[in-house]
């Protein structure tokens, strides 16, 4: 799961992206309105953690944008301690949630994490397709209630495919989901194709049906 941190105070920045890459998700970050502006265009992200108070504009107007632009992302604000207003605004906006400054990390997690079951799992801890059973808060799959062993990259392509079932995904789209802003990774599909064999390989070995299928020259679709 790929969440965004835009905010301009970089020692909480390090310790949201610490906590948050302890619990597998991949962040990227945008340190003014302007960065933030051209990654929500050009991206989609599971979550956005959002600071109302940027150097450059208000954090409101980026939520304004986002809304107008009928994107999914997920949006949790932050907000000064004190902060009424903005909060009230925020979430009149079409926020998700918000969280006031200073906040634990635990509870930030609990946050992006419901945001994340709400938007793309209606709810639900657990995603269940046929024998495959996926546990998203313990971030644990089972096959056909046997525990497999995935590594934290096999875990969210799974979640990934999982989520956008029936759907065809391309492998820019993975790469952008798996590798955040190590950029560099984009051009190089190796690590695509290596992970893929790999969950593809244990998957089957432990008595799944190979519901993930390759469409050549566009990416992957995971399906009955």
């Amino acid at each position: 799961m790929k969440i965004l941190i835009i905010e301009d105070e970089k020692q909480l920045v390090k310790s949201i992206i610490t906590a948050l890459r302890g619990e597998g998700y991949v962040c990227e970050t945008a340190y003014s309105a302007a960065e933030a502006n051209e990654k929500i265009i050009i991206f989609d992200y599971d979550c956005i953690l959002l600071d109302i108070n940027l150097p450059d504009l208000s954090g409101l107007t980026i939520l304004e944008k986002i809304k107008s632009n009928n994107k999914p992302d997920g949006v949790i604000i932050i907000t000064a301690k004190n902060s009424l207003e903005d909060k009230v605004k925020g979430l009149n906006l079409g926020a998700d949630d918000y969280l006031a400054k200073p906040f634990f990390m635990p509870e930030l997690i609990a946050r992006v994490s419901a945001i994340i079951r709400r938007k793309q799992f209606n709810g639900s801890n657990k995603i269940v397709f046929r024998e495959i059973s996926i546990d998203i808060l313990g971030k644990s799959v089972t096959i056909n209630g046997r525990e497999i062993d995935l590594t934290r990259m096999e875990y969210a392509l799974l979640a990934f495919l999982v989520a956008n079932k029936n759907r065809v995904v391309s492998k820019n789209a993975i790469a952008e989901h798996l590798s955040g802003d190590d950029a560099e990774l984009l051009d190089k599909f190796d690590f695509i194709y290596s992970h893929m064999k790999n969950l593809k390989r244990k998957l089957t070995e432990a008595g799944s049906e190979d519901y993930i299928k390759t469409v050549y020259g566009l990416g992957y679709k995971f399906s009955a």
